[in-house]
């Protein structure tokens, strides 16, 4: 998730001037979330002092001096909150890597549907024909626990996930970003700084800061915690050395003591309870100026990414249309070309006709000269036979005979060579109408491959950790909302992806393998069973009077 940014700076400066030069380069104005993390001199994870000069604290002396720009406080609500695309971001790879990297639980089911959206916000909409079997093989997309746990090759965890993936299609990737953010917000372990404790008793505890209060756990559960106090419960904290005292609004109550393991912890216990308590109150009142001004300027923002991203959809459905007119056009081109190529065909199967044709005209033209010659004959006979008058009467009647009937003979060739000579003329007849016919077919192909359409288409405030080690904490009234405690998790609230969810954990339930599942995942089954979730949970802890659950505690 990093990238990396180098910066010079003098002996002189200070954290908030670090901070700042960070900030301005990336753009960034929700500054209170965020901070600089170090690793100190002793290897323990701390913050950078922000009222203190940079080389005046406990970094570890190293060139370049390292730091982490992380968030130190969490929102509430995302959706609500988290105003820039930078800072949603930012929170999208930082809590991203807490679920890879384990740190904060998240089943299987819903690990896969939080990795088709961080599928969604890398790639784009799903398109088959780019994103191929395989596709996904070089991301970091689920826990190695749950990878463990099932047996499924990566093509079938490529395939489930792309299953989820192919239903966000149209969704920004800004908004991909923020749905996986709204899911995992609803995660038990999200936004918590858990430290080790112990009560009066000496019970080996757990506590849990967190964007909505203060939380005890017992040591063998970060997912269930026993006891809840809300920020708008406590007036004071302060510690002296490891003990540490809450001091609740209510008078009636006994303070809240615990004991930590050693002095610095006790620092960041402090600076993260004055942090995330004066970000609770603020939430609960009219935002800033500034807020205002940076939500109506990031509704703009999204306004003119959505016409961006309007305008992007409708040029490709116009580009889409157009390679499909330009492949009909293709379609129709190669047609045309099969017809033209019929055509000749049946041109070539005419003039073979027409050749026949004309030989049989011939003939029929032979025939008739020789029916001609045959009829001079017949009246060189008739003449013959006229100037032989004087011959002998049955010589005579034996030549008017012959003459007759070379006549009708002559009679009968004629009218059969007309005949023949009619025939000839109707197929030369039928021949031109043919050859007309298939020339206008020619010209009217010609003029649909010259017609004008175009076959190729253009493609177009850091809080120090007090050196006092007490903090008033400014509430203004006892009753502060507590809209937390009406929240339900998304997935409550969504039938629909709740039965999609049920469906994936009844089907990666037939390939896992129960021997490996952790201590983690036999308690979130147990909360599951028992009809448990992160809201329904911190009404539970929060029963009672503040005292009444001090009590709790110290019986722990």
């Amino acid at each position: 998730m990093d990238a990396e940014l180098e910066f010079a700076i003098q002996p002189s400066t200070t954290g908030k001037q670090l901070f700042d030069q960070v900030v301005k380069t990336i753009g960034l104005r929700e500054l209170w979330f965020f901070g600089l993390q170090y690793v100190d001199s002793k290897g323990f994870t701390t913050w950078l002092k922000l009222n203190k000069k940079v080389m005046g604290q406990d970094v570890k002396k190293e060139t370049p001096l390292q730091f982490k720009f992380r968030a130190k406080f969490y929102p509430e609500d995302v959706s609500e909150e988290l105003i820039q695309e930078v800072t949603q971001r930012m929170f999208f790879l930082q809590v991203k890597e807490a679920i890879l990297s384990e740190d904060a639980y998240c089943p299987p089911e819903t690990s896969v549907l939080l990795a088709s959206y961080a599928v969604q916000a890398k790639y784009g909409d799903y398109n088959p024909d780019t994103h191929k079997t395989g596709f996904l093989a070089g991301d970091r997309l689920l826990p190695q626990r749950v990878l463990d746990q099932h047996q499924l090759s990566k093509a079938e965890w490529e395939e489930r996930i792309v299953n989820w993936y192919s239903e966000h299609k149209g969704l920004m990737r800004e908004d991909a970003m923020m749905e996986y953010l709204k899911i995992a917000q609803d995660l038990e372990m999200y936004g918590v700084n858990y430290f080790d404790i112990k009560n009066k008793k000496g019970t080996d505890l757990f506590l849990g800061v967190d964007a909505l209060g203060l939380n005890i756990y017992e040591r063998d559960d970060k997912l269930t915690p026993r006891i809840g106090f809300p920020w708008s419960e406590i007036r004071n904290i302060s510690f002296n050395d490891k003990k540490f005292i809450i001091k609740p609004i209510d008078k009636k109550a006994p303070d809240f003591v615990f004991y930590t393991g050693r002095l610095r912890i006790s620092k960041r216990i402090l600076a993260l309870c004055m942090g995330n308590h004066e970000l609770y109150m603020r939430r609960r009142k009219a935002d800033s100026i500034e807020v205002q001004q940076m939500k109506a300027q990031a509704k703009e923002e999204r306004a003119a990414r959505e016409q961006r991203e309007k305008l992007l959809t409708e040029e490709k459905k116009k580009r889409e249309a157009a390679e499909q007119e330009k492949q009909e056009l293709q379609d129709r081109l190669k047609a045309f070309e099969l017809e033209r190529e019929r055509q000749a065909e049946q041109l070539e199967e005419t003039r073979k006709q027409t050749q026949e044709l004309e030989e049989k005209a011939k003939a029929a033209e032979e025939e008739r000269a020789a029916v001609e010659e045959a009829k001079r004959a017949a009246e060189a006979a008739q003449a013959a036979a006229l100037a032989a008058a004087s011959a002998e009467r049955e010589e005579k009647e034996r030549l008017e005979a012959e003459a007759a009937a070379a006549r009708l003979e002559a009679d009968r060739r004629e009218q059969e060579a007309l005949e023949k000579e009619a025939e000839a003329q109707r197929a030369r007849q039928e021949l031109e109408e043919q050859r007309l016919r298939m020339e206008m077919e020619k010209r009217e192909l010609e003029e649909k491959l010259a017609s004008p359409a175009n076959l190729y288409m253009n493609e177009g405030d850091d809080h120090d950790e007090n050196d006092d080690y007490t903090a008033e904490l400014q509430v203004g009234e006892e009753d502060v909302p507590r809209p937390e405690e009406e929240r339900e998790t998304l997935q409550a609230k969504n039938a629909r992806l709740q039965k999609q969810l049920e469906d994936l954990k009844s089907e990666l339930k037939i390939s896992q393998d129960s021997t490996k599942q952790t201590a983690e995942d036999k308690i979130h089954i147990e909360n599951v069973a028992q009809g448990r979730d992160k809201y329904k949970t911190l009404r539970d802890i929060r029963k009672g009077n503040t005292k009444k659950r001090v009590d709790e505690y110290e019986r722990l």
